[in-house]
């Protein structure tokens, strides 16, 4: 499909509070076959997701050690998984020391996440995965580990305004960028 068909289905499926607001942008190179072109994603005309850019104002992790460090990163431990610590140690471990345990397990897992997350996203090509976006389903794209497929589908007039609300959780545990859209679709409501 040629880009412009392909922004164009893109733009039908956004909500309509964000319409005009959110752009698919993309530049090629007509005289340089073997360089690739960019795309991106622009909100209120500046760009927001471009990985190549240093000016964004998205945070871009290079190490889990950073994403461990982030102090903005709320990661959420159910009882259950203090109880798992609890039985692996035998009830050795004093109780505040329980709770550090399990959550620096769960950084850890979700750091490996995070960052499986944005190499992907780097060498993915925009328009594969906005192809893909159109055949799966909504769901599908929401439940997904895929940026692309997330933001994609946070934009959609689809997904409606107790979806969005219901989802507040589930997006804590989001890549940062992910986790911007979702406000913004929150805006809207």
């Amino acid at each position: 499909m040629s880009w412009s068909k392909l922004k164009q289905h893109l733009e039908s499926f956004l909500c309509p509070a964000l319409y005009g607001r959110v752009e698919y942008r993309s530049t090629g190179y007509r005289y340089l076959p073997d360089k690739a072109g960019l795309c991106y994603i622009a909100v209120d005309k500046k760009n927001v997701l471009n990985m190549s850019d240093k000016t964004t104002l998205i945070k871009w992790y290079q190490t889990e050690l950073e994403i461990k460090n982030d102090s903005d990163i709320q990661i959420p431990i159910s009882n259950e998984e203090i109880e798992a610590v609890r039985k692996e140690t035998k009830g050795i471990v004093p109780e505040d020391r329980l709770k550090v345990i399990a959550r620096s397990r769960k950084i850890s897992e979700y750091a490996k996440e995070l960052l499986l997350a944005q190499v992907s996203l780097s060498k993915s090509n925009f328009s594969g995965v906005a192809n893909k976006f159109l055949s799966i389903s909504i769901e599908e794209s929401m439940e997904s580990n895929d940026i692309l497929l997330n933001i994609l589908a946070l934009v959609d007039r689809r997904v409606g305004k107790k979806r969005i609300l219901n989802m507040a959780e589930k997006m804590k545990l989001k890549h940062p960028i992910v986790q911007y859209f979702y406000e913004l679709r929150l805006s809207t409501l």
